[in-house]
């Protein structure tokens, strides 16, 4: 496979797993149009559709599942061998990825970062804020900070703490339409209590992110789950009570298992561990 073949071959991987063009514009840190150029590249070369095109995004094409399953392992063996060469040096410093949700990146992990990296000035920290669950060698990334049930097999790593979902309202409002929890945060604990507990018609506009809920909750637009951390604090907002409805989830600061001891990987996930466990319940 030539450079170009690769090139283009990344873009087609990022609109499969997130099975949008925006979402892998956002992924690979292009533009839109760059994308859609890169897909119709590739497939123009290869003299056939890859996708599905629908009003609910890009899904493979069935004959082509196999090739996008061979190219995800290619990817994989380029990927670790760039991470092993530059992740071999035994001093704290060079880049370190962090990756986490847009509500963690913008009420924890902003200050503790900055904290890191005035006490190690030879590194150079980057955080990435996707609220979407990606393979930490495609996004470039070197370690996670995310609220799930468990830590996925492919990655290493421990539990910060627990971060507290409870349902808000805007202050001084009877808030009866529910915002839907869409695209990952879908499938939190939080949606299936929402799924089993409320009606259709209960359930009115939604958001995949936390950010975007707390701005429509305090807008007027319903109630919504929103992690205490951040609605907390917004003078706006105000607990709904709802019995039943209140949730934890761990926070797992993670990596993939070949780059755990690392020195500058180690060291930064430590002091996200420790800082972490004293912010989250």
């Amino acid at each position: 496979m030539n450079r170009a073949n690769w090139d283009d071959l990344r873009f087609v991987l990022a609109v499969a797993e997130t099975g949008s063009v925006s979402e892998a514009a956002r992924s690979l840190q292009v533009t839109h149009a760059t994308v859609l150029r890169r897909v119709a590249a590739f497939e123009e070369r290869h003299g056939a559709p890859v996708f599905l095109r629908g009003a609910r995004g890009y899904t493979v094409l069935p004959d082509k599942l196999a090739v996008l399953e061979a190219a995800h392992q290619v990817e994989a063996a380029i990927l670790a061998v760039d991470r092993l060469l530059t992740g071999s040096a035994s001093a704290v410093k060079g880049p370190v990825r962090i990756t986490s949700t847009d509500s963690l990146c913008q009420t924890v992990l902003a200050g503790l970062t900055h904290e890191i990296a005035r006490g190690y000035p030879d590194l150079r920290l980057t955080l990435h804020s996707t609220n979407q669950a990606l393979d930490l060698s495609r996004m470039g990334a070197d370690i996670t900070v995310r609220p799930a049930k468990a830590l996925d097999d492919s990655l290493i790593g421990a539990r910060a703490g627990l971060l507290r979902i409870v349902p808000y309202r805007a202050k001084g409002t009877a808030a009866q339409t529910w915002l839907s929890l869409e695209g990952a945060l879908g499938r939190t604990v939080a949606a299936e209590w929402m799924a089993q507990s409320l009606r259709k018609s209960q359930i009115g506009m939604g958001s995949d992110s936390f950010m975007a809920l707390q701005a429509l909750v305090a807008a007027g637009a319903g109630q919504s789950f929103l992690p205490t951390i951040l609605a907390e604090a917004d003078t706006r907002l105000e607990r709904a009570d709802w019995p039943g409805a209140a949730f934890t989830v761990p926070v797992w600061v993670a990596c993939a298992p070949e780059f755990a001891h690392t020195p500058k990987i180690q060291v930064v996930s430590e002091l996200l561990i420790a800082r972490l466990t004293g912010l989250l319940v």
